[in-house]
C-alpha cells in the first residue's frame, strides 16, 4: 500500500501518495490527514495519449498542457528536452495522478503540486504567484515582474539593507483573501533556485511591480493598471471559465484593497531604501 503524506499550505491541505522521501521542502508544511483539497498519486507506467493545446517555456523547462480524448487536463514536464513526467487530472482538479519517466522526478513532483493547487484552489480566494516576498514589521510585502526583472536581487538587497527584513519565499508564494476581507500572504514548498520552505504568513502590506531603469523611481498604481499588473505573475489556466471567474474575484479583491506600486529601479541600495520608504506605514 502506498503512504499518503498530507501538507498544508496557505490553509489548505492537500494529500500525495507514491512520492519517494526526502522531499525536504514540504516537511515544513506536514499536518494530519482530513479534509483535501486535492489529491496526487505519484506513479510509474507509460505516457497517456493526448492533444496539446499550449506550451510554455521558461529557462530550459517546458509545460505543454492537453487534454486526453475524454477531456482529463494533462500537463507533460520537460527539463533540458527530457520528459520528467505526465500530470493526469480529474476535470475539477480535486484529483490527479503523476506519470513519472525516472527522470528529473523531484522537478515533476513540485511542477505537479504547484499546478495542482494553483489550479485546485482558484476559486477558493486564493493565488499562486510568480514573485519574491520578504517580511518587514510584521508585514509582507511582494516583488513582481517578469523573468530576470530583478525580484531576487531587489528582496536580496532589502535583506542587506533594511535592518529587520526576512525572506519568505523566493519564486511562488501564496495569497489568500480571508473571510473578513483581509489579505495574507504565505510561504510555500516551492520557491526556485533559493531554498526558502517556511510555513509562515503575513498581513499583504504591498505589492511592487519592478522594471529595469537606470535611475530609481516608484509610483502608485490604481484601477486598471494595478490590476493588469497583478495578472502576469498569478498562475492559473485561464481558458477554464471556473478557473478564469476565480482568479478574476481575488485579482479584482487584491487590486482595490491592496496598495500597488510601480518601482523603477537599478539593483542598488538606494531603490531598496527607496521602495521601503514609500511603502511601508
Amino acid at each position: 500500500m502506498k503512504k499518503k503524506r498530507y501538507y498544508k499550505v496557505a490553509g489548505h491541505r492537500f494529500c500525495v501518495s507514491g512520492e519517494k522521501d526526502g522531499l525536504t521542502n514540504y516537511q515544513p508544511f506536514a499536518c494530519a490527514d482530513g479534509e483535501t483539497v486535492f489529491a496526487l498519486d505519484v506513479e510509474s507506467g507509460d505516457a497517456p495519449e493526448y492533444t496539446e493545446e499550449m506550451r510554455q517555456e521558461d529557462e530550459g523547462q517546458v509545460i505543454i498542457c492537453g487534454h486526453t480524448t475524454a477531456g482529463e487536463a494533462v500537463f507533460e514536464f520537460l527539463w533540458r528536452g527530457v520528459t520528467a513526467g505526465w500530470l493526469v487530472c480529474s476535470n475539477n482538479y480535486s484529483e490527479g495522478r503523476l506519470v513519472t519517466t525516472g527522470r528529473y522526478e523531484k522537478m515533476a513532483i513540485d511542477n505537479a503540486l504547484m499546478i495542482m493547487f494553483a489550479l485546485a484552489t482558484a476559486d477558493k480566494d486564493t493565488v499562486l504567484f510568480h514573485a519574491a516576498v520578504v517580511s518587514y514589521e510584521g508585514r509582507g510585502y511582494i516583488f513582481l515582474g517578469p523573468s530576470g526583472t530583478g525580484k531576487s536581487t531587489h528582496a536580496s538587497l532589502w535583506l542587506q539593507h533594511i535592518a529587520g527584513t526576512a525572506l519568505v519565499n523566493d519564486d511562488n508564494p501564496v495569497v489568500r483573501i480571508d473571510e473578513d476581507g483581509s489579505a495574507m500572504v504565505y510561504g510555500s514548498p516551492w520557491s526556485g533556485k533559493t531554498p526558502c520552505y517556511r510555513n509562515v504568513h503575513y498581513p499583504l502590506g504591498a505589492i511592487v511591480l519592478l522594471s529595469q531603469a537606470d535611475c530609481n523611481k516608484i509610483q502608485r498604481l490604481s484601477g486598471v493598471y494595478a490590476y493588469v499588473a497583478l495578472i502576469e505573475s498569478i498562475s492559473g489556466k485561464r481558458w477554464d471559465e471556473r478557473i478564469a471567474d476565480g482568479l478574476h474575484q481575488t485579482e479584482n479583491a487584491l487590486a482595490s484593497s491592496i496598495p500597488v506600486w510601480h518601482l523603477e529601479c537599478l539593483p542598488d541600495e538606494e531603490a531598496a531604501i527607496l521602495c521601503n520608504e514609500t511603502i511601508t506605514p
